[in-house]
């Protein structure tokens, strides 16, 4: 009876440890705030981090050592292309292994139309990321007007918006517009505006490609801070870039535009890839109103003699402006006809057909490859002095502008590969542009506050378990331009909502990313 007495007084002096299902130990705590890393321990459960700190006490099912390791949040990708890719790797081992827990899709003006659908879909697809969407402003116009070259009519605007609407009820983060793309091409400001006012009744964002980023694209720039500004909707400028060799250096305007713009009270960021060449469409060769309509139109156009020659000439004022005597600078990426073409320039292609080594013979080599429905392709033609400028910003994001990429399919962009790895090993270990605490809040908590994914980004107790455990010495983008399909290296473990995705560089299979909601759902 006295033991039995004694026991009971000391009970509230014995510690009893928690349990959790995942512990990490000894790591370099870096919880994307940007402070300086703490060696610490996370504890996790049921998808959520429990306890973390210097000193914290856990009995865990699992333990994982991350000794000489960075311990962070999962990285979130602001511009990706992810539509109709979900299916071909629901693994998403690209992103996965570029350390990315969450993309956000639907960029550049394409995305679904009816976003509460998609996010079902994701839902029931199980993909080993999470997924948030914007609405995009080219697949609503052509929802309602196709490919039509004019302006919408009040009834057709009535109709925008309330598809806007819909999406934004859904959980869609904002609308997104691409306008050098075709219908966004032919749409004027206030047409952008009225839109951005829906998606701003719910608290989205406006994320643009905007309508240049190269001659004018000081213009493109006030253009995206006048939808901000009028609309009274948050700004998100998508891979900040200048195209062209003549436009080299002018990132020392650029930049304090946006300075300038947060000064003045426009809530304005960036996002941007780390590599000196982009990636689109063999169409933005072609001038705009060549585009209208359906395919058939296109090619229509094309074989009239006439606009045949005035498609040439634009191609060569271009060349020309660019002080290039040959369109080596665009790289077939991707072309279904003849696949013998992916990886080759036009300059190459068009001697592979046996015609003058002429600019003017490689003008019509693209139009040709118009003609059969056109290819994707790369575009070497920035500076990387603009690439380091922009880089030093520091609300500025790191963003692939990729989809899910599939291994040895076509000749893509690296930067579907190896955005983060090459921001952290190019750019932060080797040329110190930037330091890796401010790397990683770039890739976390900035970009989680800005699309408002309230429970990312940072290591917080009640936070998602969305973790990348990865080696500060080792992590390398491993992706080239000539041979683009390779996996990055140093991402040690992947963790998605508690669940180990990635153990010892190997990717587990299993799948527990979520669909992420905007604001207005």
């Amino acid at each position: 009876m006295k033991n039995l007495l004694l026991s009971f007084l000391l009970l509230p002096f014995i510690c009893f440890s928690q349990t959790c299902d995942l512990l990490i130990t000894n790591g370099k705590i870096m919880d994307g705030t940007g402070n300086n890393w703490y060696y610490g321990s996370v504890a996790i459960k049921d998808g959520k981090i429990i306890g973390i700190g210097r000193n914290i006490t856990f009995t865990a099912t699992k333990t994982i050592d991350a000794k000489g390791l960075i311990v962070a949040p999962g990285f979130i990708d602001v511009h990706t292309h992810l539509e109709g890719d979900e299916i071909k790797d629901p693994e998403a081992k690209s992103f996965i292994y570029d350390g990315v827990t969450t993309c956000v899709t639907g960029n550049c003006g394409s995305s679904h139309v009816d976003i509460g659908h998609y996010l079902r879909w994701v839902d029931s697809l199980k993909t080993s990321i999470n997924i948030a969407t914007l609405i995009g402003h080219n697949d609503v116009r052509k929802a309602v007007m196709g490919r039509a070259n004019r302006d919408a009519s009040p009834e057709e605007m009535k109709q925008m918006e309330a598809i806007v609407d819909k999406a934004m009820k859904d959980g869609a983060v904002g609308l997104s517009t691409g306008l050098i793309y075709i219908p966004g091409t032919y749409t004027k400001t206030p047409e952008i505006v009225s839109l951005a006012k829906v998606a701003a009744r719910y608290n989205g964002l406006y994320a643009s490609h905007m309508r240049d980023e190269g001659d004018s694209v000081t213009q493109a720039i006030e253009e995206a801070l006048t939808i901000g500004r009028e609309a009274k909707i948050p700004v998100e400028i998508s891979h900040f870039k200048l195209s062209g060799q003549h436009n080299w250096g002018r990132s020392n305007i650029t930049v304090p535009m946006i300075e300038a713009a947060r000064k003045e009270g426009i809530e304005v960021t960036i996002d941007q890839y780390p590599y000196t060449a982009s990636s689109t469409s063999i169409s933005t060769l072609i001038p705009d109103e060549i585009l209208a309509d359906g395919q058939d139109s296109i090619k229509a156009r094309l074989e009239n003699p006439a606009i045949n020659k005035y498609v040439v000439k634009s191609i060569l004022a271009r060349l020309k402006k660019r002080k290039l005597k040959h369109l080596s600078y665009a790289v077939i990426a991707y072309y279904a006809p003849d696949t013998s073409y992916n990886g080759k320039s036009i300059e190459e292609i068009n001697r592979m057909m046996g015609r003058k080594h002429k600019a003017k013979d490689e003008a019509q080599t693209v139009i040709d490859i118009m003609k059969k429905g056109g290819a994707s392709a790369v575009f070497h033609g920035m500076g990387e002095e603009d690439i380091k400028r922009i880089m030093k910003y520091p609300f500025n994001m790191f963003a692939s502008d990729a989809t899910i990429r599939v291994l040895n399919a076509g000749m893509p962009h690296p930067r579907g590969y190896g955005t983060n790895a090459r921001v952290l090993s190019k750019y932060v270990r080797e040329e110190k542009v930037i330091t890796l605490e401010e790397a990683i809040r770039r890739m976390t908590s900035l970009p989680a506050q800005k699309f408002q994914l309230s429970d990312r980004g940072l290591l917080r107790t009640g936070f998602a378990a969305d973790i990348v455990i990865f080696d500060e010495n080792e992590v390398k983008d491993i992706s080239t331009f000539d041979k683009p399909h390779a996996y990055s290296k140093g991402f040690h473990y992947v963790i998605v909502n508690g669940q180990l995705t990635v153990d010892n560089e190997k990717h587990t299979g299993v799948r527990a990313g979520k669909p992420l909601y905007g604001p207005g759902r």
